[in-house]
């Protein structure tokens, strides 16, 4: 367990009730942007609602996310910890994009638009980079 310092106790109460507004926010981000975190959030919804396997949906947005970031798959695979424990593996995926430096809440965009303001890029001189 990580020290009370690394909880997000508001996080862990909102996955615990309304587990779909999570995984839409990680969802948005691993996405980068591509659907809408209220889309992902919808359509996680309404697959928990009407099977009870949401986590068949989330765990391939596990899969995609350790693919980006180059994460281990262990203790087992990703269905098997969305299958068991869902809301921990939600909680962990939003932890890990937290450690990465994005604010969950702002969605894509919002990280986009924080991480490029008030940065200039300089004209990329033709031909490549020269010392």
């Amino acid at each position: 367990m990580p020290p009370v310092s690394q909880l997000n106790v508001p996080n862990c109460c909102l996955t615990c009730w309304c587990p779909c507004i999570t995984f839409g926010q990680i969802a948005e981000i691993v996405d980068k942007g591509n659907t809408p975190c209220g889309a992902h959030g919808a359509f996680y919804a309404i697959i928990e609602t009407l099977t009870c396997c949401g986590c068949m949906y989330s765990c391939a947005y596990r899969t995609k996310m350790r693919s980006q970031y180059g994460l281990r798959e262990s203790p087992c695979n990703d269905c098997l910890v969305h299958f068991f424990c869902e809301r921990c593996a939600l909680c962990q995926e939003y932890r890990e994009l937290k450690h990465r430096g994005f604010d969950i809440s702002i969605g894509w965009q919002g990280n986009m638009e924080r991480q490029n303001y008030g940065v200039q890029t300089p004209p990329v001189a033709p031909g490549g980079m020269y010392r």
